[in-house]
């Protein structure tokens, strides 16, 4: 089995999250430049094989774009065109980042990690986005 990458897409910086290779735990792997991404996700590519990319989308409380839409779906655009043979599926990520900076809090990050608190949003808002995912397929095949 291959991994899913999870992408938290920003106009900075991208967080990137992955499973393992049974898709069984969710793991923040890096936050990257967003115009560096493209780069790293090559490189990572030649060590790991990736079964789908799981892309955090913004959308607002009721459901309609927000102003960062255009922004993710032509970034995931992109990742279409560069990599056809691997399925782009869509994850709502309202509230992630609240949730990954209260995650940081409750487990007790200290003065150091809370200075570098963006680059750890990211990769906790990813793997927030990805474990989203995998817990409503796994409700799909209840």
């Amino acid at each position: 089995m291959a991994r899913l990458l999870a992408i938290d897409y920003g106009r900075k910086r991208t967080g990137i999250a992955v499973t393992d290779p049974s898709q069984i735990i969710a793991t923040p792997l890096e936050m990257v430049r967003t115009h560096d991404f493209f780069d790293f996700l090559e490189e990572y590519l030649k060590k790991e094989e990736i079964e789908a990319f799981i892309v955090g989308k913004a959308t607002n409380f009721d459901g309609t774009p927000t102003h960062s839409t255009p922004l993710i779906e032509a970034f995931g655009n992109r990742l279409k065109k560069l990599y056809p043979n691997i399925p782009i599926y869509w994850e709502d990520e309202k509230y992630t980042s609240k949730i990954a900076l209260q995650t940081m809090t409750t487990m007790g990050a200290n003065k150091k990690q809370m200075e570098e608190k963006e680059g750890n949003l990211d990769k906790i808002s990813a793997t927030i986005i990805l474990q989203s995912y995998m817990e409503r397929m796994e409700y799909k095949k209840v």
